[in-house]
């Protein structure tokens, strides 16, 4: 496991080892998260000095916290949400996996109070629902039927927000004396907050099927 942060701990706790080891710094500290154990190093914990695990393994900690029979600071809190805390202090990356929800991560690391996971957690969110409110709107097409001489009229005229995007040439449909006069199917869209019931969605469907036909034609 990776010992990042510029920050050191002031631990000084012996290992029981025999031999040369004997009175070496202990650097791997077992935490008991909701009856998980997780294992780091001090000076992946220290990351954030202004943290509430910097406080916890110093060597005099201003935090009442008990241990279990193995010697982990318990700590009562949501293991599966800890993962993604413990691997920012690790590496300093924002990883979450798919079934973990990104309030789930903001509560813990606030509870934890690490600054910068804080920030990158509210970003993610910010993220998240400007591309989920982008969901929540849609191209809704219209087809018009016109003549050529009404046709530019019909595009001049549009409004609140519509705009022109396909002309369909479907030929000649009628006559007076010996002048044909040639129809036209006129493709409008405009962006509309999206149909919950779908029936806008069947629409619009048909409507790009009928331009993928007219660029054809």
């Amino acid at each position: 496991m990776a010992k990042n942060g510029p920050q050191s701990c002031n631990t000084t706790v012996p290992t029981q080892n025999s031999g040369s080891g004997q009175g070496r710094i202990s650097e791997w500290v077992k935490l008991n998260v909701g009856g998980t154990t997780f294992m780091s190093t001090r000076t992946t914990l220290c990351r954030d000095p202004k943290s509430f695990l910097y406080r916890l393994v110093q060597e005099e900690p201003d935090l009442n916290t008990d241990k279990d029979e193995n010697g982990a600071f318990l700590i009562d809190r949501d293991p599966t949400y800890f993962g993604p805390v413990l691997n920012y202090l690790r590496h300093g990356k924002l990883v979450i996996n798919k079934d973990l929800a990104e309030e789930g991560v903001l509560e813990e690391a606030e509870f934890y109070n690490i600054t910068e996971l804080i920030k990158l957690v509210k970003e993610r969110l910010k993220e998240r629902d400007a591309k989920q409110n982008q969901n929540f709107t849609k191209s809704v097409y219209r087809v018009l039927q016109c003549s050529e001489e009404e046709l530019t009229q019909i595009v001049s005229a549009m409004s609140d927000g519509w705009k022109f995007e396909q002309l369909v040439n479907i030929g000649s449909q009628y006559n007076y004396g010996s002048e044909d006069h040639a129809e036209f199917l006129c493709v409008v869209s405009k962006e509309c907050p999206n149909n919950i019931n779908g029936t806008e969605s069947e629409s619009t469907d048909k409507v790009k099927v009928l331009q993928q036909k007219g660029s054809r034609m």
